[in-house]
């Protein structure tokens, strides 16, 4: 799987250092659940698949494409792409890129949906507006295509007035991180549609 994944992202990097650095390798021991030789082995595959460690917005559609040929993966990728890019540079570099890696598919549930709630928060305020989360339903249906069989047969409209039905405590319009992964953690149908 690592493999794909760095053939994948091969053509949108550009060039960087050739070796992690001490408080790069301590900074990622920290943050993900991955040991030292783990680290390596992700970092080896990233350099060769990108000698600049930097993966780019339009490479990164390119990947999600091929997992959702059917359908228009763009704008979905936009989102998730700026949260992947936790410094806002324009690009992921592999720090981030195994972050990532780490939060959506060995993190805990909580650190998903926490990630998910960064992704639903477009505007970054801190809370997800009703407006916010149809933009990003949208986006999944999207991406998922028309003929999908995956595709809910409501509206990106309608589901997200469905999700603010059931997590809004105090009916203000807006979800608050607590109430998102309360929400979410309540609910397992819930969970697995807003943390794809």
């Amino acid at each position: 799987m690592k493999n794909f994944i760095y053939r994948q992202i091969k053509m949108g990097c550009f060039v960087s250092k050739d070796k992690l650095t001490k408080e790069d390798m301590d900074f990622l021991k920290t943050h993900t659940s991955y040991d030292e030789t783990t680290i390596k082995e992700w970092y080896k595959g990233f350099k060769q698949d990108c000698p600049n460690g930097r993966l780019t917005p339009a490479k990164f559609v390119d990947m999600y494409k091929m997992f959702f040929p059917s359908g228009n993966a763009v704008e979905f990728c936009d989102h998730v792409f700026r949260t992947f890019d936790m410094d806002k540079n324009g690009y992921i570099d592999f720090k981030e890129f195994l972050q990532a890696i780490h939060v959506t598919s060995s993190g805990t549930p909580e650190e998903k949906l926490k990630w998910a709630f960064r992704m639903y928060d477009v505007d970054g305020n801190g809370v997800i507006d009703i407006q916010e989360m149809t933009k990003i339903v949208q986006a999944i249906y999207d991406m998922l295509g028309a003929c999908s069989s995956n595709r809910p047969a409501d509206s990106a409209e309608e589901r997200a007035k469905n999700i603010f039905a059931k997590m809004d405590e105090n009916n203000d319009g807006q979800l608050t991180q607590e109430e998102f992964l309360k929400g979410c953690l309540q609910d397992e149908e819930l969970s697995k549609m807003l943390a794809p």
